[in-house]
């Protein structure tokens, strides 16, 4: 097997790069935190590894190489003379994504453009082609990202994002990625030998991945990731890893997690969901309002996404939601509640200050996760 060392980005939402660091921590991974994605460094099996076990990433990353470049030509020639053949056969596809923030190459399509003939120079120049390349293989994902005049040039090993499971067999209308759901359950304080409860639970996004991440199941163990089609990856290599991801997974551990919402069609979808995942047997999923919410239960973990005025429902049934969720869960004096929303003025309609809140971001849409903690048991 390859031993070789690649430096690597996990990419990822604003507000949630703390939580990629501290998973790729526990993986045993040295890490570097910045804004949107967090460095580390690992051969092709913590490719592999990686996208298998990262819940909040968006994506991994191979870093091909980092510059200043202040004109075209300068741009054409440090791309250039990165060596490509190392990463890109002959007849790879090679598309090539931009952005550019506060440098002096602020033209992105001329940018992409330029980075894609100079890739094409070197790949021709190495198999001494002349003409065309095919590009009828492989697909090799390549992002020029410009800041301050600061070039990073990256390859996309995920192909598909990583919020993307493979379980999802139909979506509400306003859903919540999976990757985000994963970020909710994490910044809470719930272990898997506590109740966990979701009182609007739509798809049942956020209890898929409370079991998920009950049972030590790998996120991505039921699905492809676009580099297992290169040639610079072994196959033997994810044969290892999610051979290795089985013996980690701890199907007896017990849950105790509870799904529900109004909408007897949402359970529906929901059910299938974790029948998809394999988790049916993990999450009891019932049909009901959170009005008629009881519990005898200590120490549980309430996580709730709630529709909220840019994605459902009308203004007025959601502030009734919001004071219905207030004086059912105020006698849970020993529960800790997190609610994830875009109103503002939650805390008014629910009647209670949130002991902390914290800014996450559902897609482009700014939200606050407000958290209400119990009594330490």
């Amino acid at each position: 097997m390859n031993q070789r060392k690649y430096q690597l980005i996990a990419t990822c939402a604003a507000g949630v790069e703390g939580l990629v660091g501290d998973e790729l921590r526990q993986l045993g991974y040295d890490v570097q935190v910045e804004n949107g994605r967090v460095r580390f460094e690992g051969t092709q099996k913590d490719i592999a590894k990686t996208n298998l076990w990262l819940r909040i990433a968006d994506r991994v990353k191979i870093i091909i190489g980092e510059f200043q470049a202040y004109t075209f030509d300068e741009l054409f020639e440090k791309t250039k003379s990165l060596p490509w053949e190392e990463y890109i056969p002959m007849n790879g596809a090679f598309p090539v994504a931009g952005k550019s923030i506060q440098s002096k190459l602020h033209s992105v399509p001329d940018v992409q453009r330029l980075v894609n003939k100079a890739i094409a120079e070197r790949i021709k120049q190495i198999y001494h082609r002349r003409g065309m390349l095919p590009e009828t293989g492989a697909k090799y994902p390549i992002e020029v990202a410009l800041r301050k005049d600061h070039v990073l040039i990256t390859l996309d090993t995920t192909g598909d994002g990583l919020f993307k499971r493979g379980y999802r067999t139909e979506k509400g209308g306003a859903p919540l990625k999976e990757n985000l759901a994963a970020a909710l359950v994490k910044l809470t304080t719930w272990t898997p030998d506590r109740p966990f409860v979701d009182p609007t639970c739509g798809s049942g996004t956020i209890a898929i991945e409370a079991a998920m991440i009950g049972l030590n199941i790998a996120p991505g163990f039921n699905r492809d990731f676009l580099c297992e089609s290169w040639e610079l990856m072994d196959p033997n290599v994810w044969e290892e890893v999610r051979a290795e991801a089985e013996e980690l997974a701890d199907y007896d551990q017990e849950l105790d997690i509870l799904a529900f919402d109004i909408d007897g069609r949402m359970i529906a979808i929901a059910k299938a969901n974790a029948e998809a995942a394999g988790l049916g047997y993990a999450i009891e999923f019932k049909q009901m309002q959170v009005a008629d919410f009881k519990t005898d239960k200590s120490f549980g973990i309430i996580v709730s996404n709630p529709p909220y005025g840019e994605r459902l429902s009308d203004s007025e049934a959601v502030h009734k939601l919001y004071r219905q969720m207030g004086e059912v869960f105020a006698p849970l004096k020993n529960w800790s509640k997190y609610i994830l929303t875009s109103d503002l003025e939650f805390e008014k309609y629910y009647g209670n200050k949130a002991t902390k809140k914290r800014k996450l971001y559902n897609g482009p849409l700014r939200t606050d996760y407000f958290q209400y903690w119990g009594k330490r048991y």
